[in-house]
């Protein structure tokens, strides 16, 4: 199967995971394998990766490019299931997990998955390849929960019109490609606004989020990878837009905050201890070097914490 993906911030996340040569290593989304490949190698005879994704193209893609390391394995599971996975394989805590979010690039590139708004075909976006399509949302949800997802989940301020356009366009026949989608969205914004960019991106990306649950199963994720760590165990989440970054920074914050008593009480009475201390207090970016030959790193952004 050819399944071309490019790694963003390979370097900086797996650097960043601090790698003990011994130790265990999750990577929550393997995709096509590129940064379990790196952490694989750099583990000795002793040390772990366990590879997972949801995708069975992807899960069929790192199994072949991981089987000359004999200490990885490759896993068809949700990154949100760490600890499920975990309790499977009799391991209590890991040293580190690496989650690189959003769509690889296969998926993309792919027409047929329709994820992207650029090629036709069926409307789908599912990661995991089963269970409700994006044609269902699109064909089935009340006007009122479109907006409110293209809202959302896309930070649209068209996101009333171009949910109103899309139920009367189904009224007449079911919206069943991506670019009949993305052609219903061109009609509902401003002239201004397709000439200055293409306006389907908010939407596509609003509806893929809730095709796949990414935030829900995000939330779940994040929380069980980090109390799954190792103390001194660390957790690397590379994100792709504001609405992912956000839940990732928000959730990180509050690890590493220590007392949370009003600051009118003479002494802590919650005691409350920090639970991780940040890695890097901003988000690492893509280098230049990347920029140039991986345009879809401009928007990636890297936080670590590491766990008390």
């Amino acid at each position: 199967m050819e399944f071309s993906h490019v790694s963003v911030l390979l370097n900086e996340s797996v650097d960043g995971l601090n790698i003990k040569p011994d130790g265990i290593y999750i990577d929550g989304t393997a995709g096509g394998a590129g940064h379990s490949c790196k952490i694989a190698s750099n583990l000795n005879e002793n040390g772990m990766l366990i590879a997972l994704d949801r995708d069975p193209d992807a899960v069929a893609v790192a199994t072949e490019r991981l089987s000359v390391y004999k200490n990885a394995r490759v896993i068809r599971s949700n990154y949100s299931c760490i600890r499920e996975v975990l309790d499977e394989l009799g391991i209590n805590k890991v040293d580190g997990v690496l989650m690189d979010l959003g769509v690889s690039s296969h998926q993309l590139d792919t027409g047929s998955r329709g994820f992207s708004y650029h090629v036709d075909a069926p409307l789908d976006m599912r990661m995991s390849q089963d269970g409700m399509s994006a044609a269902d949302i699109v064909n089935s949800y009340s006007e009122k929960e479109l907006a409110k997802i293209i809202f959302e989940f896309g930070e649209e301020k068209f996101s009333r019109q171009i949910a109103a356009n899309i139920v009367s366009s189904r009224e007449v026949a079911p919206i069943k490609t991506t670019l009949e989608l993305a052609e219903i969205i061109k009609n509902s914004v401003p002239q201004k606004v397709r000439r200055e960019k293409n306006p389907c991106k908010k939407t596509f990306q609003a509806i893929r989020i809730a095709v796949n649950g990414e935030l829900e199963h995000l939330s779940k994720g994040i929380d069980e990878a980090f109390f799954s760590l190792k103390s001194g165990g660390r957790l690397a989440v590379i994100t792709f837009h504001s609405l992912e970054d956000r839940l990732v920074k928000q959730r990180f914050a509050g690890w590493c905050k220590g007392c949370t008593c009003p600051p009118d009480f003479p002494q802590c009475v919650c005691g409350n201890k920090p639970k991780g201390k940040l890695v890097n207090r901003k988000p690492i970016e893509a280098q230049k070097e990347e920029l140039e030959i991986n345009n879809r790193s401009r928007s990636a952004k890297l936080r670590i914490i590491e766990r008390s």
